[in-house]
């Protein structure tokens, strides 16, 4: 367990290192620099001085080689200084840390509805003995992973804010709010949860530990939640790290379309000027995010199945 820890743990490194350097050349490749950008803005006003202009750009080191502004900001970035924001002045980690809590309750609920929908409805779909219900509710999730997600908010809006008058359509006021945002964000990985759940089931029921348990008089909730479940869930499991990230990354686009404060809308406007340290800042908190969701998940894998543990001690 402590080998599998470390190598675990060096392979997150290895991955937050690819993702902090991958961020930068991206942003390193796009023309000028925040402060060229700046001084653009200001160009028709006249009010942008040519020495103040040297000087930011020497206090944030864009006058550097880029081998060196790399080596700088990954200096500062190990110890988890992300320098000032280029538009605002601010510390980079008081933007985030001001910003992150409506985005980790955005995401956490999308989460919750995404796994209680999709798990739901994988183990409903693989349960009943209607074909017909069973076709019905399996051709869902390929209809929710081809709709486009702003799509869906739109419609949301336009169906339970609009017409119904259920829920606010804009802002972030209170429970209500949240409710648009959160259950258009969960469609997508909610889909994606219930195809994983529900392909993995259907070959675990086949399993013949489950068809012992049938010929024992096991009943078929029996069978399904307590043998074939419990194994057909690793799978599933397994996406959550990618989900994780996919949602974050939707909540760009969310905190958008619904005018909610939060970290989407920070990244916007950050990408938007060229913020090159509030992009790095961000890119690295869901670099974190993601991997320490799956480091999580594969702990959590000996505890659903044993198997699992057995093998490599037997390794």
């Amino acid at each position: 367990m402590r080998r599998y820890l470390i190598r675990r743990i060096l392979q997150a490194a290895a991955v937050l290192w690819a993702a902090y350097t991958v961020s930068f050349l991206v942003l390193d490749l796009l023309p000028g620099d925040p402060v060229s950008a700046m001084a653009g803005a200001a160009q028709d006003q006249a009010s942008f001085d040519p020495a103040q202009f040297a000087r930011l750009k020497h206090e944030y080191g864009f006058d550097k080689p880029i081998p060196v502004q790399y080596a700088d900001y990954l200096g500062r970035a190990v110890r988890g200084d992300f320098g000032d924001s280029v538009a605002t002045g601010r510390p980079v980690t008081t933007v985030l840390t001001e910003a992150l809590p409506p985005t980790l309750q955005l995401t956490a609920a999308a989460l919750l509805l995404a796994v209680l929908a999709g798990g739901g409805l994988a183990v409903l779909a693989t349960w009943t003995s209607a074909r017909w219900l069973r076709q019905a509710l399996l051709s869902l999730p390929p209809l929710g992973v081809s709709v486009p997600t702003f799509w869906v908010g739109l419609m949301l809006v336009e169906l339970l804010s609009f017409r119904v008058h259920l829920f606010p359509a804009f802002g972030d006021d209170g429970p209500r709010g949240l409710v648009l945002p959160a259950l258009t964000m969960a469609v997508m990985p909610g889909a994606l949860i219930a195809q994983v759940l529900a392909k993995s089931l259907l070959g675990t029921l086949e399993e013949p530990y489950v068809q012992t348990a049938r010929a024992k008089g096991a009943g078929r909730t029996r069978v399904h939640l307590r043998h074939a479940l419990r194994n057909a869930a690793l799978p599933a499991l397994t996406i959550l790290g990618v989900l994780t990230g996919m949602v974050l990354a939707n909540s760009v686009v969310i905190e958008t379309v619904f005018s909610r404060n939060g970290l989407g809308r920070v990244t916007a406007g950050a990408v938007g000027v060229q913020d090159i340290p509030v992009v790095q800042g961000v890119v690295m908190f869901a670099a974190v995010a993601v991997v320490t969701v799956n480091l999580a998940v594969d702990l959590l894998y000996p505890l659903l199945d044993p198997r699992i543990v057995m093998a490599g001690r037997t390794a």
